[in-house]
């Protein structure tokens, strides 16, 4: 799956994907209007809202960029419904021929691992038939827990041609009270690093492996350090903008045949039509706000990689 990853990424010269982390307050009005007249104030309404949200940006940005990654939180405080919204985002996605990371940072161990990794990337077994659930082609997962959460997924995705990130270094201020502390005089976050690169052994997909992991932009020395140890490791890159996260920062997340990174964002894609530099497009253009917002995104990076 990495190679096809890859080949979209060179495809449409676009090392970025965008984060579907839809909140109520990012849905233009005329869209949460016409989905409560349908469905009241009610949580179908809500995800009726986010779902038709989702849509525009994906048919505005389809062609532009090689990834999406829906954030499942951000489906799931809408109930049932939510997850519908969610597995109708998924799906159109793939129908539009983007790959899908699914960022559910899901980690457990033994029969609830690898019934997430079932869920998210494989097929499950109904007496004779087979399903795939949501059917992302990546899933985000937290190696917490050790080998025991993370092999049901290499399993999986060795059946099924999928792939995974692993956490290692979040984007986030206080990721540091665990990732950063020493074991041995090693960084925590470095150790996994190390496990990273021997899961993937397992998983190689030509040049790359299967098995990437998530680096925050937010913290580029560290990234410069694990780039160098993961050389056949594909890195996800959150933290891109809202977060502080500037494009100088991760020049040194790609490979010199650059490769090897992909970049999110979130809010600043699909909430671009509240920005100041995009309002001139207006709420009832939101999509082509975020149209714009890639196109500017896309150049930005690849202004610092090449």
């Amino acid at each position: 799956m990495i190679r096809k990853l890859i080949e979209e990424i060179t495809k449409k010269n676009a090392p970025v994907v965008v984060g579907l982390d839809p909140m109520l307050g990012y849905v233009p009005k005329q869209i949460q209007k016409a989905a409560f007249e349908e469905f009241g104030e009610t949580l179908e309404g809500a995800a009726e809202a986010i779902w038709q949200f989702n849509k525009g940006i994906v048919d505005a940005t389809y062609d532009l960029i090689p990834a999406v990654k829906p954030q499942i939180a951000m489906y799931e405080q809408f109930g049932v419904p939510g997850m519908a919204a969610f597995q109708k985002t998924v799906a159109y996605c793939k129908e539009k021929g983007l790959i899908v990371i699914g960022d559910v940072k899901r980690g457990d161990i033994g029969s609830t691992s690898a019934a997430y990794a079932v869920g998210h990337l494989g097929k499950v077994i109904v007496g004779s038939k087979e399903y795939a659930a949501f059917d992302e082609d990546f899933a985000t997962v937290n190696p917490y827990l050790g080998s025991d959460g993370v092999k049901p997924f290499l399993e999986v995705c060795k059946e099924q041609d999928k792939g995974i990130f692993v956490l290692i270094k979040t984007s986030n201020p206080s990721s540091g009270e665990f990732q950063d502390q020493k074991v041995d005089g090693v960084p925590l976050y470095e150790l996994v690093g190390r496990k990273v690169a021997e899961w993937g052994e397992e998983c190689m997909d030509g040049d790359y492996s299967n098995v990437g992991c998530v680096i925050g932009a937010t913290y580029p020395e560290m990234g410069k350090l694990l780039r160098k140890q993961l050389p056949e490791t594909y890195i996800l890159v959150p933290g891109y903008g809202a977060q502080g996260g500037t494009a100088k920062d991760l020049a040194m997340y790609f490979n010199k045949d650059g490769l090897g990174a992909i970049v999110n964002s979130s809010r600043g894609i699909i909430a671009a039509w509240k920005k100041e530099e995009y309002t001139k497009f207006g709420e009832g253009n939101y999509a082509e706000a975020s149209r714009q917002a890639v196109i500017d995104m896309i150049e930005d990076i690849n202004g610092a990689r090449m």
